[in-house]
Formats: C-alpha cells, sequence, structure tokens
C-alpha cells in the first residue's frame, strides 16, 4: 500500500522510507525501525488467528482432498463404470431410507469418491433439479489420471461406456479421454 508516493506502512510507523537503521537493528532516537514494528491495521485481516499466525498466501497448510461427491441416479450402473470400469475399489456402501451413498476410491489413494444419489436427503424439486442437471450431462463429474491411457480407454469402453473422445493429444499440452458415466456425468482420464 502506497501513501502520496511513501510507504504506508513505514509512515504508519512515523518513519519515512529514508529512517535510518544502527547495525544493532535499533533506530536513531529510539525509534522502532519499521521492519521490526507491529503490523499496521490493515494488514490485519480481521481474525485474531490470522494476526498472531502471521501466515499470507505464502504459507503452506495441512489442506488436503478428502471426499468429492458425484451424483449418479443408479448406484449398480454407476459401480460399473467406476469400479468395473475405472478399477476403483468399493469402500462403503450404505443404504438409508431408499436410497445409497458408495463410496470409491483409486487403491493407495487416500480420497474418496462419494456416489450419491441426487435425491437422498433433498427435497424433491432439489433432487428433480440436480437429477436434470446430471441426466443432460451438464456436470463434469472427473478428471482422472492413469500410467497407460490406451489400456484404461479400452477397459472403460469395455464397460458399455459412453465415449465422447479417444485418447488425443490436446493443444494445452495433456493426452486424455472422455466418457459420460451411466448417469450422464462428463469424466476425463489423463495421461499422467
Amino acid at each position: 500500500m502506497r501513501e502520496h508516493g511513501r510507504d504506508a506502512t513505514a509512515a504508519y510507523h512515523g518513519h519515512g522510507l529514508s529512517a535510518a537503521t544502527r547495525a544493532d537493528g535499533s533506530a536513531p532516537n529510539g525509534a522502532v525501525p519499521a521492519h521490526r514494528a507491529p503490523d499496521p491495521p490493515w494488514h490485519r485481516a480481521g481474525s485474531e488467528k490470522h494476526a498472531l499466525g502471521r501466515c499470507s498466501y505464502g504459507c503452506r497448510m495441512a489442506v488436503t482432498v478428502s471426499q468429492v461427491f458425484i451424483p449418479v441416479h443408479d448406484p449398480d450402473a454407476a459401480l460399473g463404470f467406476y469400479r468395473d470400469g475405472l478399477g476403483l475399489e468399493v469402500r462403503l456402501d450404505v443404504p438409508s431410507d431408499g436410497f445409497r451413498w458408495v463410496t470409491v476410491g483409486a487403491p493407495g489413494q487416500d480420497v474418496d469418491i462419494v456416489l450419491f444419489q441426487p435425491h437422498g436427503g433433498r427435497s424433491q424439486a432439489e433432487g428433480d433439479a440436480l437429477l436434470s442437471l446430471v441426466t443432460q450431462g451438464s456436470l463434469q463429474a472427473a478428471i482422472f489420471r492413469s500410467d497407460d491411457l490406451d489400456t484404461t480407454f479400452e477397459k472403460v469402453r469395455a464397460s458399455g461406456a459412453e465415449v465422447l473422445q479417444e485418447p488425443a493429444s490436446q493443444p494445452w499440452g495433456a493426452r486424455d479421454c472422455a466418457f459420460r458415466d451411466p448417469s450422464g456425468n462428463l469424466v476425463r482420464i489423463a495421461q499422467a
């Protein structure tokens, strides 16, 4: 932030850009140099935790993907695609009130993909709206990676999935293919 040609942080601390600092880090006349003074109010994000932790965009946090959700109208048909075609393992299959939530994932990867029915836990109108988007192919479900795209493509095609694009090199540098799962979700598979 700049203020009338001066650094606003330095101006806040009562120092111009030319504020002198001694070799021991102190400033003349007992003043505290700007680089050692507390942050000005506009550097605080309104959160005590942020102000104390001094974490900014450059900080690394331990945030990882745990679960992603893909709406499917028929869990059994979805399993034919995700388990049998893509080779994902079934981790959970939970029935509740006439609906199922099936969790699948890639062996060795700690990310769960929850295949859920649009009407489970939603109002009829919300479920209908989501199901409509799914069945007309308006949603992209996921992009998977394979170390052997051609073999994976043939395996998924053999499962009966609708092929949208055979393996091809893309202008942005990826080599991938695309399918629709049995519910209509767009699924892409890229070469790892």
